[in-house]
């Protein structure tokens, strides 16, 4: 399968429905625009917005009891809010799928980011998380379905990294 530029996101909803995800929980995000828009306009997924990613962790642990799959999606700045959530999932070996939103690497403007963006993968190793980095748009389906596999196939923490230069430059407006 070719993916282009621009359609990365529209093939990384296709690689979560034919994962079975139904529930996606998430806070708003530039970066995952897209995806959260195809998200809302499916029936069969039930989006959720989040007031705090952890909330995340929860929902996740919640439809993996009731039988569904779910997904967070996130920025890379968010993050940092789970970190004590995770040990629900490692404790309790339930599922856990994050598709997130790198910040303060490749063309970041805001400095801001730059802390937490740098520690993202080594703060998610130490959850024992298993990473998968994406860096291109043809990397996109393949890194997602082995990301999916192995958060419901094995019951484990997986993430999906969306690489800012995947995502494109940010641009500051007012």
């Amino acid at each position: 399968m070719s993916v282009q530029t621009g359609d990365w996101p529209d093939h990384l909803f296709e690689t979560l429905k034919r994962g079975g995800i139904r529930q996606v929980g998430y806070v708003p995000d530039a970066g995952h625009a897209r995806l959260i828009d195809r998200c809302r306009a499916d029936t069969e997924i039930r989006d959720v917005v989040l007031t705090t990613e952890e909330e995340g962790v929860a929902l996740a642990a919640g439809a993996w009891l009731g039988g569904e799959r779910a997904a967070l999606l996130m920025q890379s700045s968010g993050l940092g809010n789970c970190i004590n959530m995770f040990s629900l999932a490692r404790t309790c070996r339930f599922p856990l799928l994050m598709i997130i939103t790198m910040r303060g690497e490749w063309e970041e403007f805001n400095p801001w980011q730059v802390p937490m963006g740098s520690i993202v993968d080594p703060v998610l190793e130490l959850c024992e998380a298993e990473v998968y980095r994406v860096r291109a748009p043809g990397e996109v389906v393949s890194t997602a379905e082995r990301a999916v596999q192995h958060a419901f196939g094995d019951e484990r923490i997986a993430a999906v990294i969306l690489s800012q230069e995947l995502i494109g430059k940010k641009v500051w407006t007012k």
